[in-house]
């Protein structure tokens, strides 16, 4: 296949900054190569990675070996987590922005919080990094948190990951399933849509259940945007989206982007990575058919989740440019998908 490293890929989603509060690997690490998992800073410039969303996340107590292994079975319904108590959530999501400017500092990464500076950004060598919230457990009622971590550069939010908040409902790891799944959000979740609206920050849909996706759609007068999620039509899983809800994402002038999770790709639902590159394509063709081409990107899940073999990690992003150009995916498309999507999403969303 083709090494091609251009146009550089804007990432919807990844859990870097996870690896480095879990101890994996240090900013310096990050930056020199150093230590395992999807992201660094020289394979980023190896296969064109022009950076992201980095996700700040609370792990539940329950480890994640048990959630892939179920994961791995031709049925499986994991139970929801419990709710993260507000101090434990805050504590770790203050680490989670101290390691994202850690990595500003090892040089790593450009901090961005315009689509103008991600654009300047991309191609250069550095990542152009967006401060990302994946679940709101940090955040109060009176939502005085929200305020302090969008002075520290937050500008995407999702209310709620796969448990309760007191903003909403996530889905959880199901398959088969559909997102309807209990009920929307609370009216604490929809005073957190109001004033993200207000604040321009991004609201992620990517984990929400049905019911919440259609509150933020009914309250949001920004674009509808899920991250890091597929099609419910491709892959019958709970963390997918149906048609209906992407024809709401279209209506709004939204996105989605593409999750390489391999649950949520594979037609069986299992997290395996043998999951071939075609199984993106097949996604990538129904969103394109549902939301236009102007509205699809990726959500990678880098350093998050299982992804095909055929990418590995992000020195394989060159492998799908590849086959999307086999696919028949011409040069003003692919500059869409790789990046132009999200930066004409961004600009609509945070007015610059």
């Amino acid at each position: 296949m083709t090494l091609a490293t251009t146009p550089p890929i804007f990432d919807g989603h990844n859990d870097l900054l996870l690896r480095l509060l879990g101890g994996a690997v240090t900013a310096r690490g990050v930056t020199n190569g150093l230590g395992s998992g999807h992201i660094d800073l020289p394979r980023a410039q190896a296969g064109g990675f022009g950076g992201g969303f980095f996700a700040i996340f609370v792990p539940s107590p329950a480890t994640s070996g048990d959630s892939m292994a179920a994961m791995s079975l031709p049925q499986y319904d994991l139970p929801l987590p419990e709710m993260i108590p507000q101090p434990e959530a805050l504590d770790t999501t203050w680490r989670g922005v101290e390691a994202f400017e850690a990595l500003a500092a090892a040089g790593a990464i450009t901090p961005c919080t315009t689509a103008a500076e991600i654009e300047a950004a991309l191609g250069g060598p550095k990542m152009a990094a967006v401060l990302h919230l994946e679940g709101a457990e940090a955040i109060g009622p009176d939502l005085e948190e929200l305020h302090a971590l969008h002075a520290r550069g937050l500008r995407s939010l999702g209310p709620v990951w796969s448990r309760p908040t007191i903003f909403g409902n996530g889905v959880p790891f199901r398959y088969p399933a559909t997102p309807d799944i209990g009920e929307g959000l609370t009216e604490a979740g929809k005073r957190l849509v109001r004033e993200c609206n207000a604040l321009k920050v991004m609201i992620d849909l990517s984990h929400l259940n049905e019911k919440g996706v259609d509150d933020v759609a009914a309250l949001s007068d920004a674009p509808l945007v899920a991250t890091h999620s597929n099609a419910h039509a491709v892959t019958t899983h709970a963390r997918n989206l149906t048609d209906r809800q992407l024809a709401m994402i279209a209506e709004s002038d939204g996105m989605v982007g593409i999750n390489f999770a391999t649950a949520f790709l594979r037609p069986d639902g299992r997290m395996d990575p043998s999951c071939s590159l075609d199984e993106v394509l097949r996604h990538l063709d129904h969103l394109i058919g549902k939301l236009g081409e102007d509205r699809v990107g990726f959500g990678s899940d880098f350093d998050g989740a299982t992804v095909p073999e055929g990418i590995t990690d992000i020195a394989g992003l060159p492998n799908l440019r590849a086959a999307m150009t086999a696919h028949g995916i011409d040069a003003p498309l692919m500059e869409k998908l790789c990046h132009g999507n999200w930066l004409r999403v961004l600009r609509k969303t945070w007015g610059a």
